[in-house]
């Protein structure tokens, strides 16, 4: 998948309607007896934005994706989208995803260029109303995890997320002892599964609208 190629279809791709609701529920989790995962929360969602950052690595589009520590939380230890909560010095939800992916990985917002976005994504288990913004860079970044967020990066081709082979579903034992049957993506040995999968269905929609894959 050609980068130049490829920045030049999403510049124009993203500007018209998205996939949305019907992407996100290929990756959906489910309960291991098939019923619908619902959670109720008495709070409004906050906002949040997540980076998809394209770079070129020998002509071919790669972004990265983070390994969350192991803590008491409910994203303990997964694959994800560098990003965060909004704060009230952001000034959208762009500069949340710019801002939250400098402090985490170390890429300076100022080298980033904004590309587009996805659809806003709610994520049921945080509560969350997280913006997929998607950005390119000029060159392979010198990547600085951010040791108390980030246990490790990997820097897939963009190519994977359609490949068939890479999607798969096993059965998930999550907090509370909670059994979810999940799809995910098999991507450089790792499980990208939950709300970072359901964001990233959306891209791999569009990605099968790409002439040149």
């Amino acid at each position: 998948m050609n980068f130049d190629e490829l920045i030049r279809f999403l510049e124009k791709r993203l500007q018209m309607p998205m996939p949305g609701t019907v992407a996100h529920d290929k990756m959906k989790p489910k309960m291991a007896n098939g019923a619908p995962l619902r959670m109720k929360h008495a709070t409004p969602p906050r906002k949040g934005g997540v980076l998809i950052l394209l770079f070129e690595e020998n002509g071919v589009a790669h972004f990265p994706l983070i390994q969350r520590p192991n803590y008491e939380g409910i994203h303990s230890g997964q694959m994800a989208l560098p990003g965060g909560r909004y704060e009230h010095t952001d000034q959208d939800q762009f500069q949340t995803a710019l801002r939250e992916t400098e402090e985490e990985i170390g890429v300076s917002r100022d080298n980033v260029e904004i590309i587009g976005s996805l659809s806003e994504f709610f994520v049921a288990a945080s509560n969350y109303m997280v913006l997929p913004v998607i950005g390119k860079i000029d060159h392979r970044p010198d990547f600085i995890p951010e040791p108390r967020e980030v246990d490790d990066i990997v820097t897939p081709p963009v190519h994977h997320l359609i490949e068939p082979q890479r999607l798969k579903k096993k059965e998930m034992i999550v907090r509370n002892g909670y059994k979810l049957e999940s799809p995910y993506f098999d991507l450089e040995g790792r499980t990208v599964w939950g709300a970072t999968a359901m964001m990233l269905s959306e891209l791999v929609e569009i990605l099968k609208e790409f002439p040149q894959h």
